[in-house]
């Protein structure tokens, strides 16, 4: 036999965005360039020592070392339902209506498994997280209806382009890739569209500590229940490696997407699990972040007004970010151009095509390099060249 031919639904996906974009970079590296990655969104940040302490403490134990369970230890889904209280205002029940997953990405992909059948219809934004619109639409056999998200709306989607009667819906503000926010009220109206359409809700709030300016993310649980919403450690707490996140919402939403991981995977490493504990324990009563976190995006904002305004000097015409750790601006020219463009500088950024199709012409910048990193960058920029 000379080989295997994937299946459809597999050779329907194309190859993941960074996949495509590493033997680019690969290339200049292996000749000795010094790249300036920012490209991928993984802080550079250290997680808090705090977490790291009580992991390792907790590694130890030798029933935490031990299969979990494809819904998460009770005693971290308890800890996920108290900070709802705390930073939301929202009561969940830790045993119905939260579930532990390994980070975000696998229940963002799993709960369309869990509803969705051959030939209904997913809603995605575009530009958006590549998984909505790929696997999590192709493995279901489901038509994927990427809907347009314009900067004269500030990128937020609008419901009333979207078809009606879609089985369900993916939404992520703060937005990845750009950077966009959104407020109480307006997830209240897309709640309700959804509500009326019969369509599910899928939010995505990986980024909701990631916010600047006196601006504080809601939660989707808070315009009402018939949702469900999925968070990470990821960002929060630098801890993307840990693969740790959760999902909260409608009972019946949680329910499916517990069933569905009971047949995929055995949940987080126990000890990651206690380590989150910890995390979600920094929090205080009132909700408001710890130091750590504080001083953190202290770092990012500081970097974020360094690459906006060098941008900006360089005639780009580029807002500043209420939310996340991306910035996002129109290259004026093929994404992909500009892309090979700045490897040719020594600088990695990611191409808005990446994002889907009404992203051409836009580029993704993550502020995970710090700031003399950013002047030497823009600097290359500046002058086309990479001395």
């Amino acid at each position: 036999m000379t080989g295997y031919e994937q299946a459809d639904r597999l050779r329907r996906i194309p190859p993941y965005l960074y996949a495509r974009l590493a033997p680019m970079f690969a290339e200049r590296r292996a000749r000795g360039w010094d790249m300036i990655d920012f490209g991928i969104g993984d802080p550079d940040l250290c997680t808090p020592p705090c977490i790291v302490e009580e992991m390792c403490r907790q590694a130890a134990v030798g029933e935490n070392q031990k299969y979990s369970t494809s819904a998460g230890e009770r005693d971290l889904r308890i800890a996920v339902a108290d900070w709802y209280r705390r930073r939301f205002g929202v009561d969940v029940d830790p045993d119905t209506q939260v579930c532990i997953t390994i980070g975000s990405k696998e229940a963002v992909f799993n709960i369309a498994q869990a509803f969705v059948d051959p030939g209904e219809t997913i809603i995605a934004p575009s530009p958006g997280y590549p998984v909505y619109s790929g696997a999590a639409a192709a493995f279901t056999g489901a038509e994927c209806v990427r809907v347009p998200l314009r900067p004269e709306r500030d990128w937020l989607l609008d419901v009333d382009e979207c078809p009606q009667g879609a089985r369900m819906l993916y939404l992520n503000y703060p937005n990845n890739p750009t950077g966009a926010t959104c407020d109480a009220g307006y997830l209240r109206r897309v709640q309700d569209w959804c509500r009326d359409n019969g369509t599910i809700m899928c939010y995505d709030n990986a980024y909701s500590e990631m916010c600047y300016d006196g601006y504080r993310a809601p939660s989707a649980l808070e315009a009402g229940p018939d949702c469900i919403e999925f968070g990470s450690f990821s960002k929060t707490f630098n801890m993307t490696g840990y693969r740790l996140g959760y999902a909260v919402g409608h009972p019946d939403l949680v329910a499916g997407l517990r069933k569905c991981k009971g047949q995929t995977d055995s949940g987080a490493p126990i000890f990651v699990q206690k380590a989150g504990i910890a995390a979600l324990g920094m929090y205080g009563e009132d909700g408001r972040p710890p130091q750590a976190i504080v001083d953190n995006m202290g770092v990012y904002s500081e970097r974020r007004r360094v690459l906006v305004e060098g941008l900006r000097e360089l005639g780009f015409d580029v807002r500043m970010p209420k939310g996340t750790f991306y910035v996002w601006f129109d290259c004026g020219m093929s994404s992909f151009e500009f892309t090979e463009r700045m490897a040719d500088l020594g600088v990695i950024v990611t191409p808005g095509s990446g994002f889907g199709d009404s992203a051409e012409g836009y580029i993704r910048m993550t502020v995970t390099e710090p700031v003399e990193r950013i002047r030497t960058a823009l600097e290359r920029m500046g002058r086309g060249s990479y001395e």
